[in-house]
């Protein structure tokens, strides 16, 4: 094998742990980076958990279904057993990949067979940032052997990066997840969705049924700022027919002052977030990056944000946004009304926002994923790029020594 370069076509193989039958931040970040890599060129393949009736672009090749499991404080859609190994190990056959690049290796699902059927040029990106992880602690002893198949790491944030370190030993290349940042600067407003300054437009994206997004925090502030903005409208968008259902009990009288989207298509969030006023990202932990605070920046939209240490990080820390204290629901709604009341230092912030977020962009964020791939390859000994570990015969042999 040749070291790679700028111009050289690579065949990469990418790994989703997680189902594109209920896609969430790492599923939406492995598409767009299959897309930017297609876009320069590259062959790339995507094996992720997907039911036989969930649409998926062409490059996506289905593993089969998933079930869902409680997983790092939260439930995610998960694949795993000997049949799913035969398929993961038919994928890296038939890919006959330069590059394999893992999302969430720890997780137990596809990106661990991967992991520990194939051997070659790998890399691993880690998304996770948790202080404590009974679930990286209990999966730990079953990948610790294979842990040295990896070629390079990478965090999508400094708190990844942490949980790695903490957690499993070893660094990572802290690289952001991307956003196509044109894309939301060019988003055409919604006049549904546009606020005015009698009466602003607030929003929230996220899974309405998990604790951890914050809806509920941000419910517990909605009567101080009504008592001081009366027509204040609160768009949330986000699946989760139980979430929605405590939110109108705990708002009570003041239910008409939100309104249910439920779900949205990529081209509506990106029209919400351009017509609206504010973004609230309520979060209350378990967040290593926040896409889309990213997303809302780009849009020109001000972002009001818990002071987790990846959100401060995203917002240039507070210079790009307003921040609160996390759990917070008193102090959410006194950010909320500074950033209302005071348009001029909201139009500060954001225009500090629209120059910080350039860095997130995809041809940013790919250049930066090329030149790991370019590393890897030129240090790689594998002359025939990935192929299957001799050493895997069996999923129940997942955790023994090599």
């Amino acid at each position: 094998m040749t070291p790679a370069n700028a111009s050289r076509q690579l065949r990469v193989g990418i790994v989703c742990p997680y189902s594109f039958d209920a896609p969430g931040g790492v599923q939406f970040h492995i598409r767009d980076l299959a897309e930017a890599l297609m876009a320069q060129g590259h062959h790339v393949s995507v094996l992720a958990p997907a039911d036989e009736d969930t649409p998926i672009p062409d490059y996506i090749v289905s593993a089969g279904a998933s079930i869902p499991i409680r997983y790092n404080g939260s439930v995610a859609r998960l694949t795993f057993g000997p049949r799913i190994a035969a398929r993961v190990r038919r994928w890296l056959v038939e890919g006959r990949f330069d590059v394999l690049h893992l999302h969430e290796p720890m997780t137990p699902s596809l990106s661990m067979l991967a992991l520990w059927l194939a051997r070659g040029p790998i890399v691993g990106t880690f998304h996770t940032a948790l202080l404590r992880s009974r679930a990286l602690q209990f999966v730990y002893p079953m990948v610790r052997p294979s842990l040295e198949k990896f070629s390079a790491r990478i965090a999508v944030s400094e708190d990844a990066r942490r949980t790695l370190i903490d957690h499993l030993g070893g660094d990572a290349i802290v690289i952001p997840n991307g956003v196509y940042v044109e894309t939301f600067r060019a988003a055409q407003p919604d006049e549904r969705w546009q606020g005015t300054p009698q009466a602003p437009t607030i929003a929230f994206l996220g899974r309405l049924d998990e604790p951890r997004k914050g809806l509920p925090l941000l419910m517990g502030a909605v009567k101080t700022v009504v008592a001081t903005h009366p027509g204040a409208r609160f768009l949330v968008a986000g699946r989760g027919d139980d979430g929605m259902k405590a939110a109108i009990e705990q708002l009570g009288e003041l239910a008409h002052h939100v309104e249910f989207l439920g779900g949205i298509s990529d081209e509506e969030k990106a029209s919400l977030l351009s017509s609206v006023d504010l973004y609230v990202a309520p979060q209350t932990g378990g967040e290593s990056f926040g896409i889309v605070l990213v997303e809302a920046m780009s849009a020109g939209t001000c972002v009001v944000a818990s002071d987790l240490g990846a959100f401060e990080r995203v917002l240039d820390n507070g210079r790009a946004g307003f921040m609160f204290t996390k759990s917070d629901s008193d102090d959410l709604a006194r950010a909320i009304c500074e950033a209302l009341n005071d348009p001029e230092e909201r139009a500060k912030r954001v225009a500090q926002a629209t120059q910080f977020v350039d860095q997130f962009d995809w041809s940013e964020v790919t250049s930066k994923i090329l030149t790991v791939y370019e590393m890897v390859l030129s240090a790689s000994t594998a002359l025939d790029g990935v192929t299957e570990d001799p050493a895997a015969t069996s999923p129940r042999r997942l955790g023994s020594r090599r």
